[in-house]
Parts: structure tokens; sequence; C-alpha cells
């Protein structure tokens, strides 16, 4: 791994353990990816989870090492109590906007900011959140209550709010799942979903959310066929998918990387999802699970060195990631509490 931009491969991937283990990190100066991402199988306690990415950040030599997570709140929460407070689903923030919008709204943002203090402390720096999806009913509940509404302006609002509260608690965001997840009748994790909603239908809703926060550093692709757009291809592996709605119609131009190439979604193997998902205009490949045959495939396919806009679009994150700080004070989680406790007890528990 590498701090400079020509010394690194367009890549996350996911370690085994508690630690970086000797192999993984030979592995790891070998391939050079550029971020590393983080799961529950790799968290104990709080010192030990400040060690490893401390110890990611000296091994790679760049201080601004990419270390992302998935902390939701929720049933998407990779760090878990008693290490960090528990945070509720954006379902439990649309119940307090649908009782007044400026408490719901406010509760979003001071959520994100406490989360992401959580992560600032632990030295992660990069948090694959909030969810821009809207729940519709009658779909997989892969989103299901992960959505902070069931309809645009609702997410937008809240999402927004979020949004805004996890960098001002000191990480960079990631929104997902462009162009938008909430249509899947299945779960993308097990099986390859299908939309067939006309484009201006898509256009009016579900990707406004994502139109609104196009000014994002980082977003995340859905693995989904959109057959307004194109039938043929999944999203992550579609240049018009990218080209047209992602890039020109959203009006995203920040870091754009893939949801986990090992989804069951996708099909062929590691070498040809990656060169696919390049092709298509994604900027970073992420792998999750640290099998090391699939990575060695990802890093044979991908490139030494980040060119062009992918090189500058990175270069942006690992700004923010230098210049982070949390904002969070004494007050900010007792007035979190005094928000969210009627709905979320264990808020309570946390103030």
């Amino acid at each position: 791994m590498s701090a400079n931009n020509r010394d690194v491969r367009p890549v996350i991937f996911g370690l085994k353990g508690l630690e970086l283990s000797t192999e993984e990190g030979a592995f790891f100066h070998e391939t050079r990816p550029w971020g590393v991402i983080l799961f529950a199988r790799n968290i104990e306690t709080r010192a030990q989870l400040r060690a490893l990415t401390d110890d990611l950040r000296e091994k790679s030599g760049n201080s601004n090492l990419p270390i992302f997570i998935d902390q939701e709140g929720g049933r998407v929460a990779r760090v878990k109590p008693p290490l960090v407070a528990a945070y509720p689903p954006a379902r439990v923030y649309q119940d307090l906007y649908e009782q007044d919008p400026q408490t719901g709204e406010e509760a979003a943002r001071l959520g994100g900011m406490l989360l992401a203090h959580d992560l600032f402390e632990l030295g992660i720096t990069a948090n694959c959140a909030p969810c821009l999806d809207i729940r519709i009913s009658g779909m997989s509940d892969v989103i299901g209550d992960r959505a902070f509404g069931d309809t645009a302006e609702g997410v937008m609002s809240l999402a927004g709010a979020h949004y805004e509260g996890l960098c001002q608690g000191g990480v960079v965001p990631v929104i997902k799942h462009l162009p938008g997840h909430g249509r899947a009748m299945v779960d993308s994790h097990h099986a390859l979903p299908a939309v067939d909603t006309d484009l201006g239908t898509l256009a009016d809703t579900d990707f406004r959310p994502f139109r609104a926060l196009s000014s994002a550093l980082m977003g995340m692709t859905a693995h989904i066929i959109y057959d307004a757009i194109d039938a043929e291809n999944v999203s992550t592996l579609s240049p018009s998918v990218i080209a047209s709605t992602i890039r020109d119609g959203i009006g995203f131009d920040g870091l754009l990387m893939t949801d986990d190439l090992s989804m069951k979604a996708l099909s062929g193997d590691f070498g040809e999802r990656t060169a696919k998902a390049l092709d298509a205009g994604c900027d970073i490949i992420l792998h999750c699970n640290a099998e090391r045959a699939e990575m060695k495939a990802i890093a044979a396919a991908a490139p030494l060195g980040l060119v062009g806009k992918t090189a500058a679009r990175a270069a942006r994150v690992e700004d923010q990631i230098a210049n982070r700080a949390s904002q969070v004070d004494a007050h900010t989680r007792q007035r979190w509490g005094e928000l969210v406790g009627g709905v979320f007890p264990a808020a309570y528990n946390a103030v």
C-alpha cells in the first residue's frame, strides 16, 4: 500500500481477523489497495480496533488511508454495544419526522454526528452510509427499515440531515445505492434483482434523493438491472447506467465504488467482474470477504495507479480525511437522547 495515487490499485479489500496478519500485510504490500473495509470479524474491543486502524495506516504509509465500515444503525452496525452506543435504523427518524419534520431532521443530524464520532475515535475514516433508497411497499426487505422514508421528499430531508451529521462527526460518508435499490424484489446479496419501472417514474422518485446529494464525495452502486436503461447488464457493470443515469442524469461526480463484488447478483469470475466494472465507469472496486483467491484475481485485473478523474476524486476524499474533525460536544448526546428516546428507548441509556 502507498499514499501515492500512482502506486495504488483502485480496490478496497477486507481482512480476515482482529489484526493484519503477516501474510495479509505482505499481500496488501504487493497489491496496494487504495482502501480497506472492516467488519464485525475484525472487531473485539475498542483498544484492539484502534490499534488495528493505526496499524493499517502505518503499514500503508498513508496517514489518510481510507478505512471503511458499514455503520448505519439498526441491523447494519459492525461495531456494537458495549463498544459504542446503540443507534436506531433510519425508520425511527422517519417516525419522528412524520410527527414533526424539524424534530426528525435534527434527530437524524445529531444521530449521524454521534455515530460518526464513535468511528472517528476508533480511527475509521469513511462510513458506507446513508442509504438514499426509498422504501417501497411489497419489495425486498433488504432495504426496509434502513430507508429514511417511503417518499423522495422524506428521504431527501432526513438522509441529507444524516449526511451532514456524519460529516460533522468526523467521517466521510458514502451515499448508497446508486441509482436506487428500493424497487428490488430480491436481495442482491443472494440474487440479481430486475426493475421494470419506466425511466420517467424512476427519475421523478428513486433518483431524486441522489440528485439532492449529488455533491457527495463518494457513492456506491446498486447491483440491479434497470430494464428502462440497460436490460442486458447489471448496473455496476453497465456503461449506460453509470454514464447516462448516475453521472449525467443524477449529476454525481464523486468517487463511485462498486457494491461488494462477491455478491450473488453478479456472475463471472472476479477478474471479469473487475474489468467490466472499471470499463463501465466505476472508480473503485469493493471486495469484502477477504478470500485471498478472489482478491488475487481482482488485483490482477485492476491497474496499478489511479489516473484521470478517478485520481482527482480519490485525492478529494483523502483531503477530506486529512481535515476531518468531530464537532460533538458534551450536549450533543443529551439533546439526541431527548429527541429520540420516546421512540428508541436505548437512546436514554446512551445519555
